[in-house]
C-alpha cells in the first residue's frame, strides 16, 4: 500500500512539472526536492533546460540540489555540453549551488567566454566557486580577457566573479589595462577592485 501511494506521489509530481500553470509546476518542484528520488532526476533535469519561469527554474535547481551528487553531478556535466543555451546555463547555475569541486573539469574556456551572456555569467559564478586552490590565478585571468562584454548586468556579474576570488586577480587586471580591447576602440577598462568591492556590499545591504 504504502509503495502505491509513494508511486502514486511521484507520478503526480512528475506530471506537474509539465502542467501550463507555473503556480503548478512550482508546486511539483517543491515536492519533489521535498521527497527525492533517483527518478526525478531526469526529468528535473529536462525541465531545467525549457522551463521559462525564473522562479520555477531557481526550484528545479533546489530540488536537484536534495538529490545525492552521485546521481546529478555526471548528468548535469553532460547537460553544459547542449546545444540549448538555457540547459548548459542552468546546468552551471545548478553546479554553483551544488558546489561540489568534481565537477571542476566542466567549466572549459569555451563556457566562460561562451557567446550567450546568460551562459558565461553562469559560468563565471560557478567558476569561483568550484575552482581548485591553486587555480584561482588561471580563471582570473581567463575572466579578464571577458571585459567589456554585454551590457550592465554582465559586467557587474563578471565584476562579482573576480571581486570573488581575492587579490589573485590584481595581476589579471593589471595586464588588462594594458592589453588592447578585443572588441576594438582602446585598451580594455576593467573596474578597479576596491570600487567593485564596494559596488558589491552595496548591492548586497539592499
Amino acid at each position: 500500500m504504502t509503495t502505491t501511494r509513494q508511486d502514486t506521489d511521484a507520478i503526480r509530481a512528475l506530471q506537474g512539472l509539465e502542467d501550463g500553470r507555473s503556480s503548478v509546476r512550482l508546486r511539483a518542484a517543491l515536492a519533489v526536492g521535498t521527497t527525492p528520488d533517483p527518478r526525478f532526476v531526469d526529468k528535473l533535469i529536462e525541465r531545467c533546460a525549457i522551463e521559462p519561469e525564473f522562479l520555477v527554474r531557481d526550484m528545479l535547481t533546489w530540488a536537484l540540489t536534495r538529490h545525492p551528487g552521485s546521481m546529478t553531478l555526471p548528468e548535469l556535466v553532460r547537460e553544459v555540453r547542449s546545444e540549448r543555451a538555457q540547459a548548459r546555463s542552468q546546468a552551471l547555475h545548478t553546479l554553483s549551488k551544488i558546489g561540489d569541486r568534481q565537477a571542476w573539469p566542466a567549466i572549459t574556456r569555451a563556457l566562460l567566454s561562451d557567446a550567450d551572456d546568460e551562459v558565461a555569467r553562469s559560468a563565471w559564478r560557478a567558476a569561483v566557486v568550484l575552482v581548485p586552490e591553486g587555480e584561482e590565478s588561471a580563471l582570473a585571468a581567463v575572466l579578464a580577457t571577458q571585459f567589456g562584454r554585454g551590457e550592465r548586468e554582465t559586467q557587474l556579474s563578471l565584476s562579482r566573479a573576480l571581486v570573488a576570488l581575492g587579490e589573485v586577480i590584481v595581476p589579471a587586471l593589471r595586464a588588462a589595462t594594458t592589453a588592447p580591447d578585443p572588441r576594438g576602440g582602446g585598451r580594455a577598462r576593467p573596474p578597479h577592485p576596491n570600487s567593485t568591492r564596494q559596488k558589491t556590499k552595496t548591492q548586497n545591504k539592499n
